[in-house]
């Protein structure tokens, strides 16, 4: 028992797990089932694609249109538009539709949308003059390259990761890998496990620190113009959310006997060598993306789209603001790895897996992780994410190239958000 368990009563403990345990319950079922009602992104991202096809038409050669356009992008875009709510188009999208339907009068366009270059090249193909000068090369050129990079990378990537995979398949099952090192970490107790992440990060971060910090956020962030404001109050909420469960951490950590501690510490960091971490991180990533793809691709085709898209990536595809993507790029990419890496894999996956075996481990911290993001849409493609990261946390013996690993899956993500 560490000198943390002696310091508190065990029954207090179990008391406050306990408790811990259903207020957590209760704020994650509640928040799965309020995410059906939050919109999915997917049909934002389709029609981004749609006009980004749209504009690159006229670069895109002929035989490689069926390939990067598919069908015609007009009339793609056309019935996109028309199919979705009226209530859901912004003034952009109903003015784009209004442009789009050839047999009703041309809108109405204010000066403000003249600098779209979709809008202007719209504008101009419905002037009785020829339409052949209303294609502006260089940007229908910028556009084939953007659509190529958001088409044809991801592909690429599914395809070289399910070789890859295969290849750990076989390798695996002719006895051909290498085994894993023991799972290292730091000696806690379930009870102090179900502190850290129900007590912790969803109680204490999830409820109580917004209650104070929500407020402060507000008033800091008042002079602000949006999204610039918005972008600003997830950076700063992300970051007190995460100090509760740290603290919490840190705290266990530092009554544990500091002699008794593995190789390499409790949390595994083990910063060297570099080059192993980023394969480790590379390779995982290729491995887990198909597996991700195909889950989700399945999901779709079994239930539909559940919605309940992360409310970050709608905040990326509306912002044209460069200092508010840098600082949801920072949230996304730097510290949503480190903070979810070092709670999931760095101190929950070592203590499940040495309780119930490291099958266990990995599936059971990969849930909770996927359920801490609370969104029912993306529960099953995050669970096989944390699987992953799971996956790799335990082949290496290490916590850094699951770090690295999850910070390029959202790097990547966020990239392709940006292309289009």
């Amino acid at each position: 028992m560490s000198s943390s368990s002696r310091q508190v009563s065990p029954r207090w403990k179990l008391f406050l797990a306990a408790l811990s345990l259903l207020l957590a319950g209760a704020i994650w079922l509640s928040g799965l089932v309020d995410s059906l009602t939050r919109p999915s992104v997917s049909p934002s991202l389709t029609l981004q694609q749609q006009e980004l096809s749209l504009l690159a038409q006229p670069a895109v050669p002929p035989s490689l249109q069926p390939v990067l356009l598919g069908g015609d992008p007009r009339e793609a875009l056309l019935q996109a538009l028309e199919g979705s709510s009226p209530a859901d188009r912004n003034d952009r999208q109903q003015l784009l539709l209004g442009l789009l339907q050839s047999d009703q009068e041309p809108p109405v366009v204010e000066n403000r949308w003249l600098t779209d270059p979709l809008i202007r090249r719209l504008i101009c193909e419905r002037q009785p003059s020829s339409v052949d000068g209303c294609v502006d090369a260089d940007v229908a050129s910028a556009a084939a390259w953007r659509l190529a990079v958001s088409g044809l990378l991801p592909l690429l990537t599914v395809l070289l990761g399910s070789l890859l995979l295969l290849v750990q398949i076989v390798r695996a099952l002719r006895g051909r890998l290498q085994p894993w090192p023991a799972v290292d970490g730091p000696a806690l107790s379930l009870i102090d496990v179900v502190l850290l992440v129900a007590g912790g990060f969803v109680v204490i971060s999830a409820v109580g620190v917004p209650l104070v910090a929500l407020p402060l956020v507000a008033s800091f962030t008042a002079g602000l113009e949006s999204p610039r404001r918005e972008a600003v109050t997830v950076v700063i909420n992300y970051s007190v959310m995460a100090l509760p469960s740290l603290f919490i951490l840190w705290r266990q950590l530092k009554a544990l006997p500091r002699a008794q501690a593995p190789k390499g510490g409790w949390l595994q960091w083990r910063w060297r060598p570099w080059p192993g971490a980023i394969s480790s991180a590379v390779g995982g990533w290729l491995m887990v993306t198909p597996v991700v793809v195909a889950t989700g691709w399945l999901l779709v085709r079994l239930v539909g789209d559940p919605g309940g898209s992360n409310p970050l990536l709608e905040l990326v595809l509306g912002s044209q603001d460069p200092l508010a993507l840098v600082l949801l790029g920072l949230t996304a990419v730097v510290l949503a790895p480190l903070f979810e890496e070092i709670i999931f894999r760095g101190a929950l996956l070592p203590v499940l897996a040495k309780r119930w075996g490291t099958a266990v481990g990995v599936v059971l911290s990969a849930l909770l992780f996927a359920m801490a993001h609370i969104s029912i849409g993306e529960l099953a493609p995050l669970t096989v994410l944390g699987i992953g990261l799971a996956l790799v946390r335990v082949s290496t013996g290490r916590l850094l190239p699951s770090v690295l690993m999850h910070a390029l899956w959202n790097a990547i993500t966020f990239l392709n958000l940006l292309v289009l």
